[in-house]
């Protein structure tokens, strides 16, 4: 029985909130293991080592794709039904890529990959999923309690890969195994979710805005530039970290500390960011994170000894985490239920796509931009600016806007 959307007590709020944040540790693992091992395995079986990161940016480009089925998914039939098609996928991810290494078949590993990022694309919609028993009081923290989770798997992802990669004489193989085991595992927690399904429309059910008067509504807007922005340019650095510090002299090792700090600095705020926005407001808190990211920037540019590395990766993290987890809750507070499956899954398509692009975009600033590591850095860090001042002009916009007259 289809049951109306409403938000109920926080008791139900807090449920849900819990299950998601065991989904995000547990299937959300998947992501670090195979953004660890996919180019890796693509530089083993692509015939031009140029091509080694492709399978990453055909994981991104598999869920900006997906993004908009999948949230039509979620408002006929349920966010759980949803969830369950996006952990089909990356089983399916899992085997495919698994086969390919198997072969010894780049465009079969490709695929996988692809398909991977069904499951990238249903886990960005956790944290709508969280929003939608919430009160608006509780709404960002439930928010951001979700994003948290990303804090465990980004402990339990790696672990997997190390435990994983060598077990068989394939390289990498036991990894992607493990991929299939964490979606099939991890299926039925959504059977425990208690989110009900918006109601069928009637015949004078409201049909909502169509994609582009949505699109020209202020607050959304502004709240899908601003996770585009902050998403993209999180992306742009993080993928040229480990080869700017390797080629800035540096161990492999040092490389994998840079990033581990930046991946502990995008999640550990999530414990407080929905607390922040409750009391300071959302638009303060998205504001603090694009000002966050173009420290990131300064800081990078001020040099290449590790410790700018260390520091650069810190704020950029905790930049995106800001940004990302203030817009998110700004555009759900921004929308009517029967608008959500457009309007979530447009804006998922739109990040995504964003964060599509500037995975292409940092291999060449990086490795084509300048006569070496040094120079390619800085084209990376320079190219945050105009996107930032992009970003950071929209939102003071809405803000102005928001303004009374005086008059």
């Amino acid at each position: 029985m289809t049951m109306p959307l409403s938000v109920s007590d926080d008791h139900v709020a807090k449920r849900n909130v819990l299950i998601l944040v065991l989904a995000q540790a547990f299937l959300g693992a998947q992501m670090p293991m195979i953004f660890i091992v996919g180019g890796l395995a693509g530089q083993s079986l692509a015939s031009n080592p140029c091509l080694a990161t492709l399978p990453i940016s055909l994981i991104v480009a598999g869920s900006m794709i997906s993004a908009t089925p999948i949230s039509a998914i979620m408002q006929r039939y349920g966010r759980s039904i949803g969830f369950v098609v996006g952990a089909i996928g990356g089983a399916l991810g899992g085997l495919i890529g698994g086969y390919g290494l198997y072969l010894g078949s780049f465009p079969v590993f490709l695929i996988g990959s692809f398909m991977t990022g069904i499951y990238m694309s249903a886990q960005g919609f956790y944290r709508f999923a969280a929003a939608d028993t919430a009160s608006d009081s509780y709404r960002p923290k439930a928010i951001s309690y979700v994003m948290a989770g990303g804090l465990l798997s980004a402990i339990v992802g790696p672990q997997l890969v190390k435990a994983t990669s060598d077990a068989f004489v394939i390289p990498f193989l036991g990894t992607y195994l493990a991929v299939i085991a964490v979606n099939v595992a991890g299926v039925g927690l959504f059977a425990f979710l208690r989110i009900p399904r918006p109601e069928a429309p009637k015949e004078d059910t409201p049909k909502g805005r169509s994609r582009l008067e949505l699109l020209q509504t202020p607050t959304i807007a502004v709240a899908v530039i601003c996770a585009m922005v902050s998403y993209a340019l999180m992306n742009l650095v993080m993928t040229s970290t480990p080869l700017a510090v390797v080629g800035c002299g540096f161990s492999q090792n040092r490389a994998a500390d840079v990033v581990t700090s930046h991946v502990l600095a995008m999640y550990v705020p999530s414990f407080f960011t929905g607390h922040l926005i409750a009391r300071f407001g959302v638009e303060k808190i998205v504001g603090a994170g694009l000002v966050i990211l173009s420290c990131a920037g300064a800081v990078a540019l001020q040099g290449v000894e590790i410790g700018n590395f260390f520091l650069a990766l810190v704020l950029l993290g905790i930049g995106w985490n800001f940004g990302f987890i203030g817009a998110t809750t700004m555009l759900a507070s921004a929308h009517e239920p029967y608008e959500r499956g457009r309007m979530q899954g447009l804006n998922d398509l739109l990040v995504f796509g964003g964060v599509t692009m500037a995975s292409l975009a940092s291999g060449g600033l990086m490795n084509c931009s300048g006569g070496n590591a040094v120079e390619g850095w800085t084209a990376v860090n320079m190219a945050m600016a105009p996107f930032l001042m992009l970003a950071g002009g929209a939102l003071l916009w809405l803000v102005l806007k928001a303004r009374p007259q005086k008059g």
